[in-house]
């Protein structure tokens, strides 16, 4: 039986492609997710993407797969500096969760320096843009 993953993106990651392309580039969310889910297919894994830009259904996402899925992937966008509800929600699962971010937060403005959600992810990839997701999965695949 195939492993299930989700792959869930937070605020303004919909507007991957449009907003400040230079950083985030020029790919659409479409675009990252069909190679998320072709990755995920190559690596023996069925893979379901999820985007939101509000907290709260992030948050209702995250209970709703707890028993559903066997590994999480997580972009929470600006909610990563500052949403200890995420990261409550995050600390509930018996399953692990990566953090990811399509540029090097360590390499920006200081307040995206910090992770409130790290602590309690496995792990932490940032600054490889869409192949942060990939990597993502990569270090998921052998935890499943």
């Amino acid at each position: 039986m195939r492993k299930k993953v989700i792959v869930i993106h937070g605020p303004n990651i919909n507007m991957t492609g449009e907003r400040e392309t230079n950083i985030y580039g020029k790919e659409t969310l479409e675009d990252i997710n069909r190679g998320i889910i072709a990755h995920a297919n190559d690596l023996g894994l069925d893979c379901e993407t999820f985007q939101s830009n509000h907290e709260g259904a992030i948050i209702d996402k995250i209970h709703l797969i707890r028993n559903q899925c066997d590994g999480v992937v997580i972009n929470a966008g600006a909610y990563t500096h500052y949403s200890y509800a995420i990261r409550d929600a995050i600390a509930l699962l018996k399953i692990p969760c990566i953090e990811v971010h399509l540029s090097n937060i360590h390499n920006r403005e200081e307040f995206r320096h910090h992770s409130v959600i790290a602590p309690v992810c496995v792990g932490q990839i940032a600054g490889f843009g869409k192949y942060s997701y990939l990597l993502a999965l990569d270090g998921l695949k052998p935890l499943l």
